[in-house]
């Protein structure tokens, strides 16, 4: 006999810690960095720490915890009345881009900013003008030589005001050019992203890899033992969940961002420790110079990382809403458009001075056909830059001021709570998609939807809450509406039963503060076969379900009956059996239904 011995989830965490600090004492006694990694920091934030970056995020997860009122179930936030649903809701644009779906989009959201704006914070720096790395804070304040005295040279400024500033400012006006209902962070990311991609392209793509450590060291904090087996799930697509618009926004922004910093510090002639003739730091060592002052390498360095990082991010899933919960890719084309992003953003952040026409370029540009002649790679580049931008925030401008399609009132009896109205239909028009009709390429917004219908006409809000697959496959589903410090929670559940033969009958309740009403009943389902020359089926009704029974004209119906009952219907003896009801007559026994069950809750 073997007697195992079970330890506790504090001494698994112990263990765990202790041989990672073990690890992190062996590399720092082989390697030490004699201050190194101290004073390049402390050469380019306030103490050493990236301040700007670490307020946002303190603000973000304060809307999180007290605007969506995750601080009662972190779990399950308010969520729908914090997306951009249109310009004529200011609350849903002032909260989208700082609140989130749920707890794992907050987290993930959080890792991948504060890297990247530790990157993004460290390349534009707490000193103007840029310091060298041996100096501190306090003698580059105190060093009549170091420039400009305006409040924003301030290091103390542009830590605590002008870098958060600007990550959350972007952040809130993201959601004027972001195409439909969104919601989190995730744009202003990606432009964090953007701008240290331009400044450190190797570098920020080595560092995608902390956001994944830093989830592993989490969960690992959260649960150092867990138990895990295979189960089911419903939703749509993870490509289909992918803001690919509101990111791309995001990175042209950022890189925009940093090219006009970097060519803005080149023509002063800044001593920033990073190398402005290419938009790199330390990266471009591994160049190699082509003669003409640039380097052959820099943009395709930056043209691979952008591409690299983008395809990491999902930027490359361009998809179409065909309804029915179902969805079109075309990751092809969506490939092709980043790639081409890709070769913009380099060609803008790296491209060269030097006209492109040398023999037809003229001195000073006074005309348009100047301008042209004397084009440099670098300024075309940063031309298609701009219009890109255009054409990704462009499109969704007519969409939010069209808002939803006033259809009218919503199907069945729904339930109105404060200007909020719940309801569940099936195959009803999306009025949000279809807001703007559009038909192109064998493709229309005009598209039907299944599932639990949220309206606010106040707040222009329309929406599929939960899917009518997502409802059946878990059985319930919580809706919480609300508004800036308040929410109140509908659960809504579906009941059915499957009769012989496939069919199912089904009804979708709403409960509210313990009173439940009936929100959507399905047709009858017929039980294949007959019984004794009996037709039966299973209907929703009123409090439940019941049996109809037609023979020779006639119908009868009775209630459906309790565990362990039984009931006569037309001469047929119908018994039910904990989840399985049978019909008897004349001595032959069979199943004719048995109860829905539902994925999500085995």
């Amino acid at each position: 006999m073997v007697t195992g011995v079970v330890f506790s989830d504090a001494a698994h965490l112990a263990v765990g810690l202790a041989l990672v600090a073990v690890a992190v004492f062996v590399v720092y006694a082989l390697d030490r960095p004699d201050g190194a990694w101290t004073r390049a920091m402390r050469s380019r934030f306030l103490y050493g720490v990236p301040w700007g970056t670490l307020i946002s995020l303190a603000v973000v997860v304060a809307v999180y915890l007290f605007v969506q009122d995750g601080i009662s179930n972190p779990y399950r936030p308010v969520v729908i009345p914090f997306r951009s649903w249109s310009y004529f809701y200011p609350e849903g644009l002032l909260w989208a881009g700082l609140a989130h779906s749920g707890l794992g989009h907050l987290t993930g959201n959080l890792l991948s900013a504060l890297v990247a704006g530790g990157i993004a914070e460290y390349a534009y720096g707490h000193g103007a003008g840029g310091r060298d790395r041996t100096t501190s804070i306090t003698d580059n304040l105190l060093d009549e030589s170091a420039g400009d005295r305006a409040l924003v040279s301030n290091p103390y400024v542009r830590a605590f005001v002008v870098v958060p500033g600007a990550i959350l400012g972007f952040a809130v006006l993201s959601s004027l050019f972001t195409l439909g209902p969104v919601i989190g962070f995730s744009t202003a990311v990606f432009a964090l992203w953007g701008f240290a991609l331009v400044h450190y392209p190797v570098r920020s793509l080595a560092a995608l890899t902390g956001p994944t450590l830093a989830s592993v060291v989490y969960w690992t904090l959260r649960s150092p033992v867990a138990l895990g087996e295979a189960s089911g799930s419903y939703g749509p697509p993870g490509w289909a969940n992918v803001a690919v618009q509101g990111h791309a926004l995001g990175l042209i922004v950022g890189a925009l961002a940093a090219v006009w910093l970097v060519r803005r510090r080149r023509e002063k002639g800044s001593g920033s420790g990073l190398d402005f003739g290419s938009g790199f730091g330390s990266d471009a060592r591994s160049r190699v110079p082509t003669g003409d002052g640039r380097s052959g390498v820099a943009t395709l360095a930056v043209f691979g990382c952008v591409l690299l990082f983008g395809a990491s991010r999902r930027l490359w899933a361009i998809y179409w809403y065909l309804g029915g919960e179902r969805f079109e890719l075309y990751r092809a084309l969506g490939l092709g458009l980043f790639a081409l992003l890709a070769a913009i953003v380099a060609v803008a952040a790296v491209g060269r001075d030097e006209p492109l026409w040398p023999d037809r370029a003229v001195s000073r540009s006074e005309t348009v056909r100047d301008a042209v002649r004397s084009a440099t790679p670098a300024a075309v580049g940063l031309l298609c830059l701009l219009a890109a931008l255009a054409a990704v925030a462009g499109p969704a401008v007519v969409p939010n001021l069209v808002t939803v399609d006033d259809g009218g009132d919503l199907p069945g009896d729904p339930i109105e709570i404060n200007g909020y109205q719940i309801t569940y239909a099936e195959n009803v028009e999306n009025r949000l998609v279809s807001a703007v009709d559009v038909e192109a390429f064998g493709r229309s917004t005009s598209v039907n939807t299944s599932g639990v219908i949220v309206s606010n006409p106040d707040r222009e809000i329309w929406t599929t809450a939960v899917s009518r697959g997502n409802l059946a496959f878990w059985g319930y589903r919580a809706v919480d509406v609300g508004g800036t410090g308040w929410r109140e929670t509908v659960w809504i559940q579906r009941t059915g039963w499957v009769a012989a033969g496939g069919e199912t009958a089904y009804r979708v309740d709403a409960i509210r503060n313990e009173t439940r009403s009936t929100l959507f009943a399905s047709e009858p389902a017929r039980v294949d076969g007959r019984i004794d020359g009996r037709n039966a089926s299973i209907a929703p009704v009123d409090e439940g379900f019941e049996l109809r029974v037609e023979h020779e004209e006639r119908t009868e119906a009775a209630p459906l009956p309790a565990t362990n009952e039984s009931v006569t219907v037309l001469g047929i003896s119908v018994v039910r059996e904990e989840s399985r009801v049978y019909a008897e007559r004349d001595g032959t026994r069979i199943q004719i239904a048995r109860q829905e069950q539902y994925e999500g809750r085995q």
